[in-house]
């Protein structure tokens, strides 16, 4: 049973999980542009900054597993609320880390509470917006990517390169506070999907069943060779502009912020493409485009700072583009009862494929003595290849009914 909103309401609800997605998309790619810092910081090499993020993505991906089988047995508002509190005290480790070990175990427990969140927006979505309108839905939750990008990062690095790398989880503790405030004050009791609860003694044999459906089977591979594709660039871009192009720390600021202005207003417009045109459709357009940007990215030449700037926002539209008709696409596969629980495990085989994009990626670089670092257009290659793999993919991922098919088509 669906839970009917006034479009006020509505909206209300897709900003605040919005803004939800800014903490938690703030709090994962914070970590990407302050690897210079934390580099200097802890006397550590690229491949160990990738070793941080691949322990949230794997943390992430374990926990979303483990949310599959309890996701969808409790209201979604207080379940996202409780998370959310717990995601929040991880930033707050994270802040107070006094070394990179501790660093690491804290994005570890920041995985396995963020990676979760993600699934459970999702579903909220599922349960309250039609199909036909999740490709919209899902640009206004999008648009979360745009404002960390926008607004997040780039304040994120400005605070480290003038009080040090740990300021901006403090900045992330206090935003998550103020959220999860407007989350208690507005999220609508979200219980409907109760109706449908199954037996304790079901909640393993129904996860292991979720992989027993084949459009299950090809909608999990879609995504986790999607998010590989991305990670296999994406977590090493501001240390190869710092040390092949020269470029200081603190300019990276003005990069994501040129990037980010961009898809801030783009985010939709892809969204509402989605509903009209076809998700399948969108995304293999925007994603072939993100492949082109995938190898631009990786073979650089010397260029000045301005003309990063300009480059980068046809990057970040591609790649955070291509993931709006893809996350649509997927609200369409499960049958409503096993929404969350489908979802979890979507987002969980996503982080896995993070963490082994970013895991692989910091295999093929080496850095030099003078901080120049090699290899990196091997990675573009492999990223441009996983991506047309994906782009031929897509067209195999159907929805669970023939109305959930016309939708997604």
């Amino acid at each position: 049973m669906q839970t009917t909103l006034t479009p006020a309401r509505e909206r209300n609800v897709l900003w605040l999980l919005a803004l939800t997605q800014f903490t938690v998309i703030m709090d994962y790619m914070v970590m990407m542009p302050l690897a210079p810092q934390l580099m200097r910081a802890f006397s550590i090499s690229p491949a160990a900054v990738s070793g941080a993020v691949s322990a949230y993505a794997w943390c992430a991906g374990l926990s979303g597993l483990l949310a599959a089988t309890y996701i969808d047995r409790f209201d979604r508002k207080r379940l996202l609320l409780t998370v959310f509190l717990l995601f929040t005290l991880s930033n707050l480790a994270c802040a107070l880390a006094p070394d990179f070990a501790t660093l690491v175990w804290s994005r570890a427990f920041a995985g396995l509470t963020g990676g979760v969140l993600g699934a459970i927006g999702q579903a909220i979505i599922g349960d309250l917006i039609p199909a036909q309108r999740r490709g919209a839905a899902m640009g206004i939750v999008m648009t979360s990517f745009s404002m960390a990008a926008v607004a997040g990062v780039p304040t994120g690095i400005m605070l480290a390169a003038h009080f040090g790398w740990a300021s901006p989880f403090y900045l992330l503790v206090l935003l998550s506070l103020l959220v999860w405030l407007g989350g208690w004050s507005v999220l609508p009791t979200l219980r409907g999907h109760l109706s449908q609860k199954a037996p304790l003694s079901e909640v393993l044999p129904n996860l292991v069943g979720l992989f027993r459906v084949p459009r299950h089977l090809r909608a999990f591979l879609l995504s986790v060779l999607n998010m590989m594709a991305g990670m296999l660039i994406i977590p090493f871009i501001s240390p190869v502009l710092v040390g092949n192009l020269g470029i200081e720390p603190a300019q990276i600021t003005y990069v994501y912020l040129a990037g980010g202005c961009v898809t801030l207003f783009t985010a939709r417009l892809i969204g509402v493409w989605s509903d009209r045109a076809g998700k399948p459709q969108v995304y293999r357009y925007v994603a072939l485009f993100s492949a082109l940007c995938f190898l631009f990215m990786t073979h650089l030449p010397q260029m000045p700072l301005l003309a990063v700037m300009a480059f980068f926002p046809f990057f970040m539209l591609s790649v955070s583009g291509r993931n709006i008709p893809l996350q649509a696409l997927m609200t369409t596969v499960p049958e409503p009862a096993n929404r969350g629980a489908f979802l979890s495990v979507n987002s969980a085989l996503q982080q896995l494929g993070s963490g082994l994009g970013a895991l692989l990626g910091g295999l093929t670089l080496q850095t030099d003595s003078a901080g120049h670092i090699a290899g990196y257009g091997i990675n573009g290659w492999l990223a441009a290849g996983i991506t047309v793999l994906t782009v031929t993919w897509v067209g195999q991922v159907r929805g669970a009914s023939p109305a959930g098919a016309r939708s997604a088509a």
